[in-house]
């Protein structure tokens, strides 16, 4: 197990003249929701361009060149529309030079808990013929297919460490020789920044009309134990710029096919 850490409010090079291809993207990627509903749409606007994961994703090019995504929590499927409108941007000839070429998505599977999510990722999404489909289940329980990538991005602290256990063992066992898994977790070796996280997290669960869950909570370190155990090599960045929360992006990656 290899833990490459880059230190705490580290910020990728940006490349010049990237702000206008970024919010040319923002745009792109936000504009399906408007047929899903004023919600939908300024929810997507207001994450896709709040979020540090999610320009992160796209300049440090952490997808690869992964054809086939499973996204575990997907919500209304943000990043499918990212990963859409990253492939439409560099048809147009406007990719920047100084980012890495997006993966040529083959099949996306997105997982969500809420029903409501899942519908309105449906119907904003259909019009765009992705190769894509949603699923409303328990993270827990369902099929994870055969992939190339998995992201799962501030859901797993909501199932207990037994079953955080299980479903990366899962995850895994889906992934094909040399998959990666993207994950974003809070470090609760961050008290501070920790704590303001699950507050922030119980208030905005609580407005949309969801339980709010206890949640089961891990440092990084023992984040990276724990997939070290399982066969990956992971190198991990701090993910909450511009936010007072305790996020990091684990990048972990399985070189080998393992029984």
């Amino acid at each position: 197990m290899n833990d490459g850490t880059l230190a705490a409010g580290t910020r990728p090079a940006r490349a010049p003249g990237t702000d206008a291809a970024w919010h040319e993207l923002l745009r792109r990627a936000s504009a399906p929701y408007r047929g899903a509903g004023r919600f939908a749409w300024h929810f997507a606007r207001g994450k896709l361009g709040r979020d540090p994961v999610f320009r992160s994703l796209v300049e440090r090019g952490e997808w690869g060149h992964a054809a086939r995504v499973v996204d575990i929590g997907c919500g209304q499927g943000l990043l499918a529309s990212l990963l859409h409108a990253c492939g439409t941007l560099q048809q147009a000839g406007q990719w920047p030079g100084g980012w890495a070429a997006p993966p040529a998505l083959q099949q996306y599977t997105g997982i969500e808990l809420m029903p409501r999510d899942v519908a309105r990722a449906e119907r904003a999404l259909a019009p765009l013929a992705l190769p894509a489909r949603f699923v409303a289940a328990d993270m827990r329980a369902a099929v994870l297919p055969a992939c190339d990538l998995v992201v799962i991005l501030d859901v797993l602290h909501y199932v207990d460490h037994a079953d955080q256990a299980a479903l990366l063992a899962r995850v895994r066992d889906a992934l094909q020789p040399h998959g990666r898994l993207l994950l974003r977790i809070g470090d609760q070796a961050q008290r501070r920044g920790y704590t303001i996280s699950q507050w922030v997290d119980h208030i905005v669960t609580g407005v949309r009309g969801h339980r709010v869950p206890p949640t089961w909570g891990r440092t990084r370190d023992d984040w990276v134990a724990l997939l070290g155990s399982l066969g990956f090599t992971v190198r991990s960045a701090p993910m909450s710029a511009g936010t007072p929360f305790a996020n990091v992006l684990l990048v972990a990656d399985l070189h080998a096919s393992l029984p």
